[in-house]
């Protein structure tokens, strides 16, 4: 296929579009600093400005698919009013954009993508602070509250419009992701996590009993893939490890995978004062988020178990 990949140079983004280029796709990145990125064969970088759909309109020109991952990184700073909004409006302008630009090709007579994968996050399902109480959630459980839970809804609901379209939508829920940057360096969470473990003051944050769910790198590139090839397949699935963890196992696991001891807790308070409401949200709750939809359509994780992808994460292997 020819996929146009919104969003193409982030965390998951870079590793989605190397692992699809790996397997005999083509890939068509839309990025702001396109004129900064190496192309190689099969991929290729083209300007978008992240929110105008005449920007995108060329972009879509032979495309058979489209990834939309594109919006502000939500762990990147205290949220604030004006940082809260952003989060918001980069992912409704992306999607909004993305939309129109289809209804436009639609109008003309234009060939459409025949699939769009649409981001989201586990965050739909709300905040839970006890593992042992909180439910599994799969793709069917309500939303939740918080306004990660808020900004899932319309993330979510703005490439629904596609579906009238004719194209086929798939949902992706993603749980914080193990893996590395492109650079080979530990990324998201899981690299401000290291942080202290490096210095032989590692442990679980907070009270250490919220529930935790994560996917590996290797299982979010495969299942895009997945998800991509199998045209039977729409709606929302849970991209999530099948293991349900809480955040001091996920501690101990850390600290074996890196040989550091897991003993030096983070008091909530300094986690409150430090990051407020974001603290509330990406640390201190959590979810149970179990991909029931990939595992009922056959998927089969690479990596189910959590030391084994964070060992392998942390030695290069993964």
């Amino acid at each position: 296929m020819h996929i146009l990949i919104l969003g193409s140079t982030g965390f998951i983004g870079s590793q989605i579009t190397s692992h699809l280029l790996q397997h005999g796709h083509t890939i068509r990145g839309a990025a702001r600093s396109a004129g900064n990125r190496p192309e190689r064969p099969g991929l290729s970088y083209a300007p978008w400005d992240g929110k105008t759909a005449s920007g995108l309109l060329p972009l879509l020109e032979g495309i058979d698919a489209v990834v939309n991952l594109q919006g502000e990184n939500i762990g990147a700073g205290r949220w604030t009013e004006t940082r809260k909004q952003a989060i918001v409006q980069s992912r409704l302008n992306a999607g909004h954009a993305l939309t129109s630009a289809l209804q436009a090709r639609r109008d003309a007579g234009l060939a459409l993508p025949h699939t769009v994968l649409q981001a989201s996050a586990c965050g739909f399902y709300g905040l839970w602070q006890d593992a042992a109480t909180a439910p599994e959630c799969d793709e069917s459980s309500a939303k939740g509250q918080g306004f990660l839970a808020e900004t899932c809804v319309v993330w979510e609901e703005s490439t629904k419009l596609v579906e009238t379209m004719g194209i086929r939508r798939c949902t992706l829920r993603f749980s914080p992701v193990i893996g590395k940057k492109t650079s080979g360096a530990a990324g998201g969470f899981l690299e401000r996590m290291l942080t202290p473990f490096r210095y032989f003051l590692g442990g679980p944050v907070g009270s250490g009993r919220q529930p935790m769910s994560w996917i590996h790198m290797a299982d979010v590139t495969h299942a895009a893939q997945f998800l991509l090839e199998r045209d039977d397949l729409r709606g929302i699935f849970n991209i999530s490890a099948p293991a349900q963890v809480d955040m001091r196992q996920f501690a101990h696991a850390l600290g074996k995978a890196c040989s550091r001891p897991s003993w030096l807790p983070v008091p909530e308070f300094i986690l409150r004062l430090a990051l407020g409401q974001m603290a509330e949200e990406l640390v201190l709750n959590g979810q149970k988020s179990v991909p029931s939809r990939l595992a009922e359509s056959g998927y089969v994780f690479r990596y189910p178990d959590l030391e084994q992808a964070l060992t392998d994460t942390l030695t290069r292997r993964a």
